[in-house]
């Protein structure tokens, strides 16, 4: 009797095994590194991507569990912030921008990185193609090069009259640099003059200098630092009657005359894509890097009109949505 108990005891304890430990990998929460260059856990980006971890099924505290590092718009403290994640451990890293990838490149080859934007991946080096990017880097780009030309034409279509404008440029790796703009602008006959800011209390005293220097209009370089300050920027920029374009989505609805690019929000939800694939076991070498598919021009009527600016009516005709 004592034998024929002993092993049933044996058979249970071979059939329960297998099950805890299902039950412990189902009960596993995953931890996510998340660089942010500017901002906190609330802002837009994190919101998104939280959104898009939701629709996929993922609980925050209870299936994954996100943990958040700002820059503070100091490229400077990346390697810092990564390194504080990889102390964890994390499971993946969520970066903002490419800004943050020489830091995190340095720090790790093994864990997987997503990047939610991304200029130019494989000639930064940081993937070896855009479908099979080989490392341990994948995640989408933001293809700022290619749309340049296309937003200096749209700022001489909407202000015809003007022969200078500005550039609003945050010094970062993962932007189109000054020359990209310049070329842009001789192409249609304008000059073009940089304006660095590299913190945001820098925003004050730009505008001022922009409007001195002779410009009429002001085209912003895409940066985590803009889009996070974007009503305090188009509140200047209106103060000083710059009528403003940008590459980044939100510009527009904050008071910017205009905004042509690739929908921000749209990349960070995809970006929780890609993370929950690695999650789940998928391997970032071969996840292909995605270009955004959807451009967007979105044009603020009510900033036209304080600004005295009259939008040419086959521009309006043009546009995705109208902000009046």
């Amino acid at each position: 009797m004592t034998r024929h108990l002993s092993t049933v005891a044996l058979a249970l304890a071979l059939l329960i095994a297998p099950l805890a430990a299902e039950a412990q990998q189902v009960g596993k929460v995953y931890r996510v590194g998340i660089l942010l260059a500017v901002g906190t856990p609330e802002s837009a980006a994190a919101r998104a991507f939280r959104a898009g971890l939701h629709d996929l099924g993922w609980v925050e505290g209870q299936t994954v569990a996100l943990e958040f590092r700002s820059a503070d718009g100091n490229p400077e403290q990346y390697p810092g912030l990564t390194a504080d994640l990889l102390r964890l451990p994390v499971d993946v890293i969520l970066v903002v921008s490419t800004a943050a990838l020489p830091a995190v490149r340095r720090a790790t080859t093994t864990i997987p990185v997503v990047a939610a934007t991304m200029a130019d991946p494989v000639g930064a080096g940081y993937a070896q193609s855009f479908a099979r990017p080989g490392g341990n880097i994948t995640g989408l780009t933001f293809q700022s090069n290619e749309l340049v030309a296309k937003r200096v034409q749209l700022l001489k279509e909407a202000i015809p009259n003007t022969s200078q404008v500005a550039l609003l440029w945050h010094p970062r790796p993962d932007t189109a640099p000054p020359d990209v703009y310049k070329a842009a602008a001789a192409a249609l006959g304008l000059q073009l003059q940089v304006f660095e800011a590299r913190k945001a209390t820098d925003f004050e005293a730009i505008f001022p200098a922009m409007a001195r220097s002779g410009a009429r209009a002001v085209i912003f370089g895409n940066s985590p630092l803009f889009a996070e300050h974007r009503q305090r920027i188009a509140a200047i920029a209106l103060k000083h009657r710059l009528p403003t374009i940008s590459g980044e989505t939100g510009f527009a609805e904050a008071g910017g005359l205009m905004n042509h690019g690739p929908s921000l929000p749209a990349n960070f939800r995809r970006a929780a894509v890609y993370v929950d694939k690695i999650l789940k076991g998928a391997n970032p070498a071969e996840l292909p890097i995605e270009q955004p598919t959807t451009v967007e021009l979105i044009i603020n009527v009510k900033t036209a009109k304080a600004l005295g600016v009259r939008i040419p009516p086959p521009l309006l005709a043009r546009a995705d949505r109208i902000i009046e």
